[in-house]
């Protein structure tokens, strides 16, 4: 009886450190939550907050007595920033399907063919992967200026269509298909291309839409490059617009409109996100992992 009543009592001590483990846990993932979403509920809070209100808060208010939609509809009235969406989404769509050819083939080059100098040429891919954006930036621009690419999309997308790690990352998940499958193919006398489009492609599918999400997420967020290259508003992308609206479309100090624009901004991407999470989380742990 003894031992029986021993036996519990610690299973009773389990149970309680299990429950206690689990409080603290979940706790602090709240509290980081907390945090993590916090400039966002600000952001969506301020938009719709009226100027005057807004400019009388000597103490910012977590919650909003007299919401307005005021601030929405100046931002696509007072500037155009739906003009400045059409352009990032032509830009980010002709970008992206650019990217994923150049990808698909230099990946499936490196982990499949054969040729002299491959793995020398990785290498050096691989290299310039420590060089940061911003100091090809000046050569971009004097190359794009010398073909009289500004204030057009050819001078927006060209210098964003290639990603060494992009290449790097479907170049890994590729090599991780059987070269038996491959071998087999070439046996039966299908093509490479054939071979890539059939089998290599409907495999690495989630590694696939993982890169085409990461660099939607990537050109839709282009501030720098499309300030540099273009003093058109015919081709301003939204992070023209939003620079727009900060000098000239409203004045330095209405936040909650700026703040209205960065929402409608913002909502497309947060979308996008949430419905393909758990495929750019499985792909880029597939792309990651080797064997």
């Amino acid at each position: 009886m003894q031992d029986n009543i021993d036996y519990e009592k610690i299973e009773a001590r389990d149970r309680a450190g299990k429950i206690t483990q689990g409080i603290v846990k979940y706790t602090f993932l709240t509290f980081w939550a907390l945090i993590v979403l916090f400039p966002f509920y600000w952001m969506i809070l301020t938009s719709f907050k009226s100027y005057s209100s807004y400019n009388s808060e000597y103490v910012p208010r977590l919650i909003i007595t007299s919401p307005t939609i005021q601030n929405y509809v100046s931002a696509f009235t007072e500037v155009t920033l739906g003009r400045y969406l059409i352009n990032t989404a032509i830009f980010t769509i002709i970008t992206t399907a650019i990217m994923l050819v150049i990808v698909v083939l230099s990946a499936f080059a490196f982990s499949r063919l054969e040729f002299p100098g491959k793995n020398l040429v990785f290498a050096l891919f691989l290299s310039l992967m420590m060089i940061p954006n911003e100091l090809v930036i000046i050569t971009n621009y004097v190359t794009i200026t010398d073909l009289n690419m500004r204030n057009s999309y050819q001078g927006l997308v060209l210098p964003s269509v290639i990603s060494v790690f992009y290449i790097y990352l479907l170049k890994e998940n590729f090599e991780q298909i059987p070269d038996e499958l491959y071998k087999a193919a070439k046996v039966d006398g299908t093509s490479d291309m054939r071979f890539l489009w059939r089998v290599m492609i409907p495999i690495s599918k989630p590694t696939i839409i993982t890169i085409t999400i990461l660099k939607v997420i990537e050109c839709w967020n282009s501030y720098v490059w499309p300030r540099l290259i273009t003093d058109d508003s015919n081709y301003f992308l939204v992070s023209n617009g939003i620079q727009e609206i900060r000098e000239n479309g409203f004045g330095r100090e209405n936040i909650p409109a700026m703040m209205a624009a960065v929402v409608a901004i913002s909502v497309p991407l947060m979308i996008l996100f949430l419905v393909f999470r758990k495929k750019i989380m499985a792909g880029v742990a597939r792309g990651g992992t080797k064997g």
